[in-house]
């Protein structure tokens, strides 16, 4: 392992634990099946299922980021993450073993740190169809609360432009 490397997403994060430890032996694993490394732009992107620890790795290693588009998150309690490379047109979805061993903290993350790849991860066909590229969206205003939103997310109520906040669903 790369001390400068873990040292960087330790920083990120706020500390050390087992979940980082998982993300950055995660990236290790994704960078070697499919041959990359990080992305600069939206080249690589990343669908997670979970908003566990192991996803600020994928952020700092794999440059897979809100902000840029290339890291989406879709909940379904999983630690499983779906990679796409842009470029070579390859995807794999990368799901986390299940861990067994009665171990300390400290402990399972020094064996996740050092464990063989294949012991931590497996591997299946990706659950979601590879995303459109980022866009960016006009901003219009709810005229109920008067905040901002993209227009994309913008709803329709009684004649009036609304946001997901001020929206009255109607599920039957």
């Amino acid at each position: 392992m790369n001390k400068e490397l873990w040292n960087q997403c330790v920083a990120f994060h706020g500390h050390e634990c087992p979940g980082l430890a998982l993300g950055v032996r995660l990236c290790e694993y994704v960078q070697e099946t499919l041959k990359l490394r990080r992305a600069d732009d939206e080249q690589l992107v990343c669908i997670a299922e979970t908003d566990a620890c192991p996803g600020d790795a994928v952020q700092v290693l794999l440059g897979c980021t809100f902000g840029k588009g290339n890291l989406l998150y879709c909940l379904t309690g999983k630690t499983a993450y779906n990679f796409y490379n842009r470029t070579t047109g390859a995807s794999v979805r990368v799901v986390a073993r299940k861990n067994q061993g009665d171990m300390s903290r400290e402990e399972r993350q020094r064996w996740i740190l050092n464990a063989p790849l294949e012991e931590l991860f497996t591997t299946t066909e990706v659950k979601y169809p590879l995303p459109e590229h980022a866009r960016i969206f006009k901003t219009v205003t709810c005229e109920l609360c008067g905040e901002g939103m993209a227009e994309h997310m913008a709803r329709l109520q009684d004649g009036k432009v609304v946001c997901l906040h001020c929206f009255r669903s109607y599920d039957r």
